[in-house]
């Protein structure tokens, strides 16, 4: 069949405008509410939001096609070519047309990072292209022993529930079988892990594979135990792969990728997608020297990686924050975190303290108090007020006492605001 023809005939050339606007008008919204400014591998993990519709319809058209083939009774006669070389040709427009609708999802969640020239994660989009040709050839099949009006929505909701639901569920590991976790990919700091994208490729191939052999030599007794050991052992393998993932497929981005300049008394490293980096390093020196002259230790190094080394303090900025942001990137790197008796379930006085502490720091390092009132509860604005009109020295006093408080589980923090003494 030449191309024009497979093309012109095939179902997904009905389906694409539909599947695009779709993408665009319904999940616009989710495709960029969370996509971090300038980094590629956030947006290629954004426009995997799309994947469990885009999969879905690939599905639902498969179907279809497997029906008209079985409709026309294809495999009734004696063919030439066998059962793989007439089935494929016709879920090429399928998969393509999958593929464009993840390339919609993508250019949309790019021009919402406003990024700049470079490519695509590969890893993720890999893990997309195998979940929907894995979709397309499990579509093909369900059209083969089906009517197309069963067979298409049969799919359509079958797959959709196949790939979007397992992120719902508590067994974190099950979502990196379909792609699952791919979505929440990634934060400035962090990147994908690598397992759960050979997670779902692994997954995926056995899946394709079953259904390869079952288009290939249909429903016997054999055919169906291999298929069914392909399945199994992609199953296994995968959960072999992703077994101790949490929730999300990230991991902490190598540090190789930072830039690291000395700015003041301070290194500061910053990933390359920041916007106007020498700035950020100028205000960011500022804000610590601040910190300083107020009696706050600040590390030597502050950085964006995700886990600093010792001796070193997070940046928690964003690559698109504004001078103001800075003093409460700094502020949340200097809290100290829960000790381990309170990760552990044990009673934890001292974080109420917390909150104001932070609301201290942001403020001595230089966030006027409009943009404190802002951010914070009444209550928390009303503390810091009082504490603001103590001396230096006692502001410094409480500071350091409830630092030491929130290190330990058995130590109560100091809430209530001494009245100046002038």
């Amino acid at each position: 069949m030449r191309l024009r023809t497979l093309v012109r005939s095939s179902s997904a050339t009905v389906l694409l405008p539909l599947l695009i606007g779709f993408i665009l008008l319904a999940l616009g919204d989710d495709l960029t509410a969370w996509v971090t400014p300038h980094y590629w591998t956030s947006v290629t993990g954004s426009a995997a939001f799309a994947l469990p519709f885009v999969a879905a319809a690939c599905a639902g058209s498969a179907a279809w096609e497997g029906a008209r083939l079985a409709k026309g009774q294809v495999f009734g006669h004696a063919p030439v070519r066998n059962p793989v070389a007439i089935t494929l040709p016709l879920l090429l427009p399928v998969v393509a047309a999958g593929l464009l609708g993840i390339l919609a999802a993508l250019v949309t969640a790019a021009v919402a990072a406003d990024v700049s020239f470079g490519l695509p994660q590969p890893g993720i989009l890999a893990a997309v292209a195998a979940v929907l040709i894995a979709n397309a050839l499990v579509g093909s099949i369900i059209g083969r022993i089906m009517p197309g009006v069963l067979a298409a929505p049969l799919a359509l909701i079958g797959s959709f529930v196949a790939t979007a639901y397992p992120a719902s569920w508590n067994v974190p590991w099950l979502r990196h079988l379909v792609g699952g976790g791919l979505s929440s990919c990634c934060s400035v700091d962090t990147s994908i892990d690598g397992r759960a994208l050979l997670g779902t490729i692994v997954f995926t191939a056995g899946i394709s594979a079953a259904a390869l052999i079952l288009i290939r030599f249909r429903g016997s007794v054999i055919p169906l135990t291999v298929a069914g050991v392909c399945f199994a052992g992609s199953l296994t393998g995968a959960w072999l792969l992703v077994r101790d993932l949490g929730s999300e497929a990230v991991q902490g981005r190598a540090t190789s990728e930072l830039a690291c300049e000395n700015t003041g008394r301070h290194q500061i490293c910053l990933w390359p997608e920041v916007e106007n980096a020498a700035q950020v390093r100028q205000d960011t020196s500022t804000a610590a020297e601040k910190l300083e002259q107020a009696g706050v230790p600040v590390p030597h190094t502050l950085t964006m990686a995700a886990r600093p080394q010792p001796g070193a303090a997070k940046l928690g900025i964003a690559p698109d924050a504004r001078p103001e942001e800075i003093p409460a990137g700094i502020a949340s790197g200097l809290l100290p975190q829960p000790p381990t008796c309170a990760l552990n379930g044990r009673p934890y006085p001292a974080g109420d303290a917390a909150v104001l502490m932070e609301a201290w720091l942001q403020t001595t390092a230089g966030t006027s108090m409009h943009t404190v009132k802002a951010r914070f509860d009444p209550e928390t604005v009303r503390l810091l007020q009082k504490l603001r009109a103590l001396s230096p020295k006692q502001q410094l006093a409480w500071y350091e006492r409830n630092h030491h408080a929130m290190s330990a589980c058995d130590t109560k923090p100091q809430l209530n605001i001494p009245e100046s003494r002038g």
